[in-house]
Parts: structure tokens; C-alpha cells; sequence
């Protein structure tokens, strides 16, 4: 573990504002406060989250961390999420820099798009070093993206695309709107086409063949098209940027495979993408379903005929990677076959996987000569729902028409099938899902439960020890030194600065959660005033000249002290939008609490909510903040007694009486703090 000072701690703030400033500049402060007033966290997040709505708020399983109960908060009211199972948390555009790992201003442009908002740049504020401060990957998510456009011309406008893609294309029966919204292109037959427009365009032939776009042979300097003559597919990540392509020859006398896949490069991964999934997440999501077949004409085809909840996995073997995309959207699939028997065989591995994942698994078989593609094109989308709907089954009784089909009345082979059958339930994690398909087992082939129940504990045996060493690897990779800021070593150790610690954090809560709210007051002469939740905190912490525990809570009062010589009140929805990962975890924390989690009105009880009682939480809290500092400061006085003692006996005395003033402190404030439970809240006694 390394361990951060305040003053380090200070410094990577300091340059992680740097770091957005420097390269957020080109986009405009206009343009950025637009799209945080027009985004919404719910619409952005349920992309990829499968939400449901509790309460006020929704919820749903972290795309984080693998879990069973949701821990994961949306809160459309305050616009912010928050993913108890890790201590993530955020806006929308936090969410996108997570989960895609876009930097802060490709997750602005992302949201832009979506929403239809103009981007201005400012062009006072770029330095030509910022303009060419480019990395790898951007150059690579750029170049695919020039080539998309390139191809899609070529397809649409060009004399030989028009003559040779986009004819291949009709003769599929595909519609222009399909064909524009899977941006399907088409590579000419010159075999440097694209490479030579690229060079034009001034990107340099190391990141042309990076990108897997252009090949350069040692006696070809110029380059060559990795698709020439091709029609082309881009490959989308999860949000639409262009990460690859899938290429098909048209000609069949030509001696070369029929798909061309982009190499894997620093963006592009094929087992972590499945083809379609861009143009599908909200019908998988809305639908609550996913249809997974084979290739990228089976996507298509279903699309045009209306059926849109469906993905590929592009002839690759399906990978946890890609079932945990399909994951975040729902649980249940129904994989689509062509009735291959090599093929289906072969993709029993996949019904182990997305069983091991918890999905629930129907299969379909179409009839002989079919696959999803011709099928869509010869029959109406609803005939085909229908009959995805009636005829999928669920794995056993699809591993059994497989297995038993040619067996005839061999037992040996009739075992081993059940025995193959049995070891796909093993892979169920649920132990009640586990159950009922051997009871189903049982059913289908007249067996014992005893006799299938004690197969299942060969099988699981088997498969933990499979399992076992990729297991002690990835326990070994997570066990990577990571980097925390640890304000004291102490803090756990020492319970006078664990009380100070908690009541500094629950202050500044309170500041962030109801800052501008006004609570009404009365001095000591019997006056009457006004004054809000963040002045009031704010002047306890100056009265007491208190030194902050943590770095975080430093710096937002600070800010919040900067806020009020502007005569601005910096609460919450102020720091929500700050871009350091500490400050807007503790904000969220603070906005989305922990009971969040529950949805006690669905079970009729109604407790307190949190803040009902705000003016006399606010000041008994600032009193019991104000005790256990000052048992803090007797603590750590009577450290220095020692020190003192024997050397300087003038400064030992002020010490004794420094300790002897704080303790009369501390037992006044005793003696008027008290805890009332019918509140849930510390209450001045006095009032």
C-alpha cells in the first residue's frame, strides 16, 4: 500500500485540475454548463445499467462488480449515481469516464452527441501544444472514425461502391435506413486507396498501421488497404465509438478468407465487444431479453425486420467479457442457431459460461437451409417473434434433442449425455435454479434425484478444481499494490481522533447535503436571526480554528469560502461537477446515504428521513463536534507534557492549565449535549 501526506495528497489535486483544464479548454464553458443542464444521469446510465425504478430513486446491479442484491443508486432528482459496492459514485459524464474510459472531454462530446448539443470551442485558450497533445489512443479512435466516413462516402457516392457495395447490399434486401444506421461501407478495389487519403490527411503511417487499416510490405512504401474490395461492417464499443471493422469479399474465385476482422489493437479487443450491441442496448434493456446469433448479417436482418434486442458475437467463441455486456441489460437469452450440428455442438461451451454468469438460457433451432438472416427476410416480424417466443427451449431439453438424437438405445452413450447434461447444471450458481433443472432432469429421463444430485457433486468437484488455478491468479493480480490517502496512520487505533474524524465528515456532510437551507436562530441577548447551514458550520470551524483531518474536507471549505466572498452558497450541486475523484465520491456519499438502498415504502414502513429535523441536527451535531475536539486537543496536549517536564518548566505549566481549561470546556458541553431518541439526533438540553 503507499501511503499519500496531506501535502502529496494536495499536489495530485492540484495537477489532476491541471490536467482537466489544460485539455478541456477547447471546449467552451457554455457549451459544458449546456450539457450538464440538459443530460440525464437516468437516460445515460440505464444505457448500461438495467434500472429499475424504488421510490424517488432507481436501482440495479454495479457494471462494476459482480453482485447479486442491486447496491447500484441513480438519483434522477439530484442527478447523480452512486455504486455501493464499490464506493464509486458521480454525474453522468463521471459515469461515462468510468465505464468507457473516456477522458473528461470525450465523455462531454459523448453526451453532446447524444443530445444534440452544438460544441463550441474557445479558441482564445488553446495553446498550439495543447492542440498537438494527442495520445495513441485518440489518434486511433480518430483515424477509425475517418475511416468510417471514408467508406460509408465510397458506398454511397462513389461510381464503383454504389456499382459493387451498395448493389451487394440491395441484393441482401436491405433498406437505406439499415444500411445508414450499421454505417455499412465499402472499401474500393485500389489497393492504397484509403491509405493514400489517410497520408493526405496527415496521419503518419505508424498509427495507419496500428490501427490495422493499412499494411506496409517492405517493397510497398506506399501501403496497402487491409479491406480493398471489401464491403465493411464498423464494430461499435457500447457507446458508438468505432473501434474496428468486419470485412466481406464479394468475389468468389479469389482465394482468401471471406471475413476480414480488424487486428486486435490498443482499442479494439473482440472479446470484449459483440457486434450490434450499440444499436440494441435500449430494446435488449426495454425488453428485458437478448437474441444472440452468429454473424453481423444476422443482427441486421433481424433489425429490419423490427426485431432489434439482438447481438453477435461475430463468429468469435463468446467470451465472460461479452456476457457481462449483455449483462448489464438483462439476464435472459435466447441463442439463435442454424441448425449446423458441428456448430451447435461446439457451442455447448457457451451455455456453460452464461450459465456460470447466472443468465437464463432458451435455445432455437431453425428448420434445415435457414439461419436468423434468411429466416427474417421470409417472414414478417411477427411470425418470426412468434416463433422465436414458441419453439426456443430452455438448455436441457435442447443439450437432449442434441445428445440423444443419434444415440439410439446404447445406455453407455445415453448416460454420458446425461452425464454432459448434468454437468451444465453444475455450472448454475443459484442453488434453487440448480434444483429445479435436475428435477426437470429427473422428469425427462425417469432417474433418481439422489442418483443426479450426487453426479452434480462429481461435476462441481471437477469444475472447482478446473477453476481453481485461473482463480488463484486473478486472486494474485488483485492483490496489486493500490494508492489510498491515509490522512493518520492512527485513525483506526486512536478513538478520540476516530470521533473528531467522524463528526468533521458528518459537518461537511451536512454542509454539502442542506448548505443553502436557512435555519432561524436566537443569540444570547434574545435577538432573532437568519443564517444558513453553511455559515453556521463554516463560523464554528473558524471560532475554533479548527485544522482539518481531511484533505478532501479542506478543500471544499475552501471552496465554500471562496463561494461566499462571491456571495455564493457552494453546496452539493456545486461539487458534484468537480473534477477530482475524492471531492465528488464524498459529495455523492454525502447526497445518496446508505438507507438509499432501501425501498422502505414498498413495505409500508415510513422512518425519518434523513435532514427532517434539520435546524436542531445542525446544532447538535456543531456541539458534539465541538466536545470531541476538544477531548482530542486534551489528548494530544498531555503528549507533549513529557516532553516538557524535565526541560522547560514555564511551558509545562501552561500546558497543565491548557489541559485544565479544555476539561472545564468538556464537562460544561456534557453537561448540555444529550442524545434524543425519539429525534435519532444530539439536541442542546438547554433549549
Amino acid at each position: 500500500m503507499i501511503k499519500l501526506t496531506k501535502y502529496n495528497a494536495l499536489v495530485l489535486y492540484n495537477c489532476k485540475v491541471f490536467f482537466y483544464v489544460y485539455f478541456c479548454i477547447m471546449i467552451s464553458k457554455q457549451t459544458i454548463d449546456k450539457i450538464f443542464s440538459t443530460i440525464r444521469v437516468e437516460e445515460i446510465v440505464g444505457e448500461y445499467v438495467q434500472l429499475k425504478r424504488a421510490g424517488s430513486n432507481y436501482k440495479g446491479l454495479s457494471p462494476f462488480h459482480e453482485e447479486k442484491s442491486p447496491s447500484f443508486v441513480v438519483s434522477p432528482s439530484k442527478q447523480i449515481w452512486k455504486d455501493f459496492s464499490t464506493g464509486k459514485g458521480g454525474t453522468a459524464i463521471s459515469f461515462l469516464m468510468e465505464i468507457e474510459n473516456f477522458t473528461y472531454p470525450e465523455a462531454l462530446r459523448h453526451a453532446a452527441k447524444k443530445y444534440g448539443i452544438e460544441i463550441e470551442e474557445d479558441l482564445r485558450e488553446i495553446s498550439e501544444e495543447a492542440k498537438n497533445a494527442q495520445t495513441e489512443k485518440d489518434l486511433l479512435y480518430k483515424i477509425h472514425e475517418v475511416a468510417n466516413t471514408y467508406f460509408q462516402e465510397i458506398l454511397w457516392d462513389d461510381q464503383e461502391g454504389r456499382n459493387i457495395g451498395l448493389s451487394y447490399f440491395k441484393e441482401r434486401e436491405l433498406k437505406d435506413d439499415i444500411i445508414k444506421k450499421f454505417q455499412l461501407g465499402y472499401s474500393p478495389e485500389k489497393k492504397n486507396a484509403f491509405t493514400a487519403y489517410a497520408l493526405e490527411k496527415g496521419y503518419n503511417k505508424e498509427i495507419l498501421e496500428k490501427s490495422g487499416l493499412s499494411i506496409f510490405p517492405e517493397n510497398t512504401p506506399a501501403g496497402v488497404d487491409r479491406f480493398r474490395e471489401r464491403v465493411i461492417f464498423p464494430i461499435h464499443s457500447f457507446s458508438g465509438r468505432v473501434l474496428g471493422f468486419g470485412a466481406r469479399i464479394l468475389k468468389n474465385n479469389v482465394k482468401t478468407a471471406k471475413y476480414l476482422n480488424s487486428p486486435e489493437t490498443e482499442i479494439y479487443h473482440k472479446s470484449n465487444v459483440l457486434y450490434g450491441l450499440n444499436q440494441s442496448k435500449q430494446a435488449i434493456s426495454r425488453k428485458n431479453a437478448c437474441l444472440l446469433v452468429e454473424g453481423y448479417m444476422d443482427v441486421i436482418s433481424l433489425h429490419m425486420s423490427g426485431i432489434e434486442n439482438v447481438v453477435a458475437s461475430s463468429g468469435t467463441s463468446l467470451t465472460t467479457e461479452q456476457i457481462k455486456l449483455i449483462k448489464r441489460l438483462t439476464e435472459n437469452v435466447t441463442i439463435l442457431f442454424d441448425g449446423d450440428n458441428a456448430g451447435i455442438k461446439a457451442s455447448f461451451r457457451s451455455i456453460d459460461m452464461l450459465l456460470t454468469e447466472g443468465m437464463n438460457i432458451r435455445v432455437l433451432l431453425f428448420p434445415d437451409g435457414d439461419d436468423p438472416d434468411s429466416f427474417a427476410r421470409k417472414h414478417p416480424q411477427e411470425y418470426v417473434e412468434k416463433y422465436i417466443e414458441n419453439e426456443a427451449m430452455d438448455f436441457i431439453d435442447f443439450k437432449a434433442e442434441i445428445l440423444l438424437k443419434d444415440i439410439g438405445n446404447d445406455p453407455i452413450k445415453k448416460a454420458e449425455a446425461i452425464r454432459d447434461i448434468v454437468k451444465s447444471v453444475s455450472f448454475v450458481q443459484n442453488a434453487l435454479k440448480r434444483e429445479v433443472y435436475l428435477k426437470e432432469v429427473s422428469n425427462k429421463f425417469g432417474l433418481s434425484e439422489q442418483s443426479l444430485f450426487n453426479e452434480l457433486d462429481v461435476q462441481k468437484q471437477i469444475t472447482q478444481n478446473q477453476t481453481h488455478h485461473v482463480q488463484q491468479q486473478q486472486k494474485e493480480k488483485a492483490a496489486a499494490p493500490k494508492m489510498e490517502i491515509v490522512p493518520f496512520d492512527q485513525e483506526k487505533e486512536d478513538p478520540f481522533m476516530y470521533d473528531v474524524l467522524f463528526m468533521e465528515n458528518k459537518l461537511v456532510d451536512h454542509m454539502l447535503m442542506f448548505g443553502d437551507i436557512v435555519l432561524k436562530r436566537r443569540n444570547e441577548q434574545g435577538e432573532d436571526y437568519e443564517i444558513t447551514v453553511i455559515e453556521e458550520i463554516l463560523h464554528h470551524f473558524e471560532e475554533e480554528q479548527y485544522s482539518f483531518l481531511v484533505k478532501e474536507n479542506e478543500i471544499i471549505i475552501n471552496q465554500v469560502r471562496e463561494g461566499i466572498q462571491k456571495d455564493e452558497l457552494r453546496s452539493g450541486n456545486f461539487f458534484v461537477t468537480f473534477m477530482d475523484e475524492e471531492i465528488t465520491t464524498k459529495v455523492v456519499d454525502a447526497l445518496i446515504p446508505l438507507d438509499e438502498l432501501e425501498n422502505w415504502a414498498s413495505r409500508n414502513i415510513y422512518p425519518p428521513n434523513y435532514g427532517d429535523k434539520v435546524a436542531d441536527q445542525i446544532k447538535g451535531d456543531v456541539l458534539l463536534h465541538k466536545y470531541r475536539y476538544i477531548d482530542y486537543l486534551i489528548k494530544e496536549t498531555a503528549k507533549e507534557l513529557d516532553k516538557y517536564s524535565s526541560t522547560d518548566e514555564m511551558k509545562y505549566y501552561e500546558l497543565i492549565k491548557k489541559i485544565t481549561l479544555l476539561k472545564q470546556a468538556s464537562m460544561r458541553l456534557s453537561n448540555i449535549i444529550e442524545y434524543s431518541p425519539i429525534k435519532g439526533i444530539y439536541v442542546d438540553r438547554k433549549r
